[in-house]
């Protein structure tokens, strides 16, 4: 029997010595327990945080400067003997890598016993591990005084290869630190509403086990950096496929569970799935080796109408794709909007731009119910051509929140620059000055105040560049910035955004009678489809069969390029070798 002990670790991020702390910490919380845990088990980069790009190789230490740290901390909190798994970036031969060390700390075995460097890599989305660290070329099962055990970090897992070489090299207990940013807000046919990708994880760890009679406990990351959100749900899973124990979301846990390795035994005789590839192994890599390959094969030429090598109608999922969770998305955003004022940035208050519309209203709800109404400071920003129900809106919202709202009128200020000096400006330019006046106010009450600014503005107007440049788009952190318009109508609903607000027509009233859709000359329920279809990779023609006029598909593709260059920071001419952004890779977000 082994007690095992996962926890679900937030960490300082970039700060090696105060995550030691907290490890030691919790090996302090845990010492003298009745039932102590065997082995205690951290995520994948706990010691530092995952996402440091440059920073690696700052933060960076040997394995054997690791384990001292460990003993030291353990010494202190005079707990009997216990074993250590724990991710962290490791200096090895003059080489980096993003590895996990298992050690006993105390007692008469104390020492090093494994260090696994991960294989596989991510570098596609969020991931670009490959340009900060080397892969790891092994894996493989080791000795510990409680049975033999593996260890496989994040991607790792999601090859099958890796856990299946660890099975054969006689694992009985599979590790899995992980740091996973969370992605899918889809609903799903579960009692538990959780991000797509911490479902697929719980899956992939059954699959592992059921399929190679192993024990399999995934410790997941929690916190956020850089508005990446690392949601928790670790779980420990029998060598028969079942959850055993299954960490919260979002939150630090300590998760336990008693691993019996004599299932093991019972579950591969019942399902003798790892003895089968044992003796079909030899002979199916012969078959990898053998000279004797396949023809070469080649895509024909695509045809005028597109059809030949395009997806077809059935391969996209009925239902829409724009569905989400809004309670999940809701804890989500609450959890981001702490992470970043409090944690991150330091602040106790944050500012909002209250305009009546819903993507506003939304923002100030989401803002009112993580931090508290007491710290949010509202300012209606209105030019002398303003719709007056914008004002009745906002108040609205103010009302319903109990937020501190103050009204501050930008029209001198737009004026004094625009009759002085450009009173020919067209009716484009005056609303691009509206909207940097206001931008101008905003962050002089963040100072003010000492208050962070939040964004408004929706992934529809963003991607199809639909904002002004440096300034509805300016604000450090926006939350809802990664949600469709239709999106954020849904949610809007779900807070109990005003009747009024979410059913009006959308404006950014800067001009007398525009609508945001009129501008774009296309509805957003239309427009968010083909911009989700355009960013999953569909040609126009794809997205033209699923029920779209060509028309349509060109004005969204059409904008979604021409205004690329809204979306980034100013591009700056490289001469050095130490330009930032290109060779300067420090993180931004410690």
């Amino acid at each position: 029997m082994l007690r095992l002990a996962i926890a679900q670790f937030k960490p300082a991020k970039g700060d090696y010595a105060e995550n030691l702390a907290r490890v030691g910490r919790v090996l302090e919380g845990i010492a003298g327990r009745k039932d102590q845990p065997d082995v205690l088990v951290l995520p994948e980069a706990a010691m530092t945080g995952y996402l440091l790009e440059g920073g690696v190789r700052d933060l960076a230490v040997s394995a054997g400067t690791l384990f001292e740290d460990l003993v030291a901390v353990h010494e202190r909190g005079g707990g009997p003997p216990i074993d250590i798994a724990v991710g962290f970036y490791e200096k090895w031969r003059g080489h980096l890598y993003n590895s996990a060390l298992y050690a006993t700390l105390g007692g008469p075995s104390a020492g090093v016993t494994h260090v696994h460097r991960k294989v596989f890599l991510p570098t596609y989305g969020v991931f670009d591990e490959e340009r900060f660290v080397e892969a790891g070329l092994s894996v493989q099962a080791f000795d510990t005084r409680f049975g033999r055990i593996a260890i496989v970090i994040c991607e790792d897992a999601w090859h099958s290869l890796a856990p299946t070489i660890a099975a054969l090299d006689g694992a009985q207990l599979i590790l899995v630190p992980s740091a996973s940013p969370a992605r899918g807000t889809q609903p799903l046919e579960e009692t538990v509403a959780r991000p797509a990708n911490v479902s697929r994880w719980e899956r992939i760890a059954r699959y592992v086990a059921e399929e190679h009679g192993v024990w399999v406990a995934v410790a997941h990351l929690v916190g956020f950096e850089g508005g990446k959100g690392f949601a928790g749900g670790s779980v420990v899973v029998t060598p028969r496929g079942d959850v055993l124990v299954r960490g919260p979301l979002w939150d630090e846990a300590l998760l336990e569970a008693v691993v019996d390795f004599d299932e093991v035994g019972r579950a591969r005789a019942d399902l003798p799935l790892l003895a089968d590839l044992e003796t079909r192994l030899p002979h199916l890599i012969d078959s990898l080796r053998s000279s004797e390959r396949t023809k070469v094969t080649f895509d024909p030429s695509v045809k005028k109408d597109g059809r030949t090598g395009g997806r077809t109608d059935g391969q996209i999922a009925a239902a829409d794709p724009l569905a989400m969770d809004c309670a999940l998305v809701e804890r989500w955003l609450l959890e981001f909007i702490r992470a970043e004022v409090h944690q991150r940035r330091g602040f106790e208050q944050v500012v909002v731009g209250l305009s009546g519309g819903v993507d506003s209203a939304v923002t100030a709800y989401l803002a009112a119910k993580a931090l508290g109404p007491k710290s949010v400071g509202a300012f209606m920003l209105p030019y002398r051509t303003s719709n007056p129900e914008s004002l009745e809106h906002a108040q609205l919202v103010a009302k319903a929140l109990g937020i501190q709202v103050r009204t501050i009128d930008v029209s001198s200020a737009v004026d004094g620059y625009l009759n002085a000096s450009e009173p020919d400006a067209d009716p484009s330019r005056r609303g691009n000055v509206m909207a940097r006046a206001r931008m101008i106010v905003l962050f002089d009450q963040s100072a003010k105040l000492k208050a962070l600014p939040l964004g408004t503005g929706n992934k529809t107007e963003r991607l199809l560049g639909y904002f002004t440049w440096h300034a509805d788009d300016s604000p450090p952190i926006n939350p809802i910035g990664d949600l469709f318009k239709t999106q954020v109508w849904a949610l809007a609903r779900h807070l109990g955004v005003p009747k009024e607000i979410v059913e009006k027509p959308a404006t950014a009233d800067l001009i007398r009678g525009q609508t945001d859709e009129g501008d774009l000359g296309i509805p957003y329920a239309k427009a968010d489809r083909i911009l989700y279809w355009l960013l999953r990779g569909f040609r126009p023609e794809e997205i033209v069969a699923l029920g779209f006029t060509a028309k349509e598909v060109g004005l969204v593709e059409r904008r979604l390029g021409a205004t690329h260059w809204k979306r980034k920071l100013p591009t700056v001419a490289m001469l050095s070798q130490t330009a930032i952004g290109d060779y300067y890779l420090r993180p931004v977000d410690y």
